[in-house]
């Protein structure tokens, strides 16, 4: 059953040691998501399951598993709270799941074991839903922690470079956040998100999906942060 969900964004530039001198810049979205996780703990989960994109195949992690950002030429492991599994050998965890992995770090999140699942960008809509109810089938009370970003085309300097639709599908998203309103994410527009380099698309239809299957009384939502600094929009949200 699905009890609450913090979505937030996972640009390595959230983690200090990789923003280095610019990491002032986005302390306020730090903050917001910390509140975010904060409100979800509050829930008292049974377990949270982390949802992010970037991975090849779709891809399940248990406690403990690791990422790094020595690609981006910072020498900083991360780790999914909770205890390695002894003698498995871990997938290493997508760039946007170590982000969310710091995150979970920086909230210094205890409230429940974590979980996550990777997903490949383009993992299609209704594989997504499917994944989300399967996830809000658990008995367990699950919460989700939801990331990606909006569109990278917001401005002329964005890495997507400036494209007109940019600003209203990342509007479009804030709205259905803010109310959770879970039809309206499983019917965006993927096409459109490709396009404008939202890599938040694909797991936030999986967010849909399990708020599809919730049989108790319906989510409520809050937006806490919709901004678009170096042209890239960053969302955080609360259901619970």
């Amino acid at each position: 059953m699905l009890v609450a969900a913090a979505v937030c964004p996972a640009p390595p530039l959230l983690v200090p040691a990789v923003a280095s001198g610019a990491a002032a810049e986005l302390d306020a979205l730090r903050a917001d998501c910390r509140r975010a996780l904060a409100r979800v703990a509050a829930t008292a989960p049974d377990r949270l399951v982390v949802v992010g994109p970037g991975a090849a195949a779709l891809t399940h992690h248990g406690p403990g598993a690791a990422g790094s950002f020595r690609g981006f030429g910072v020498p900083l492991a991360v780790r999914l709270p909770g205890a390695e599994r002894t003698g498995e050998t871990a997938q290493p965890l997508a760039t946007p799941l170590a982000v969310a992995a710091w995150l979970l770090a920086d909230a210094r999140w205890d409230a429940a074991p974590v979980t996550a699942v990777g997903m490949p960008d383009d993992l299609p809509a209704e594989r997504c839903a499917e994944l989300g109810r399967q996830l809000a089938d658990d008995p367990e009370r699950t919460a989700l922690l939801v990331v990606g970003g909006g569109s990278n085309c917001r401005t002329l300097k964005a890495p997507g470079y400036l494209d007109p639709r940019g600003e209203p599908f990342d509007d479009s998203v804030a709205r259905a956040l803010a109310a959770a309103d879970h039809a309206s994410l499983a019917a965006l527009d993927r096409a459109a998100a490709a396009d404008l380099g939202a890599d938040g698309a694909a797991p936030w239809q999986v967010l849909a999906g399990a708020a599809q299957r919730q049989d108790a009384a319906p989510l409520a939502g809050s937006l806490l942060h919709h901004t678009a600094p170096y042209g890239v929009g960053y969302l955080v949200a609360v259901w619970h």
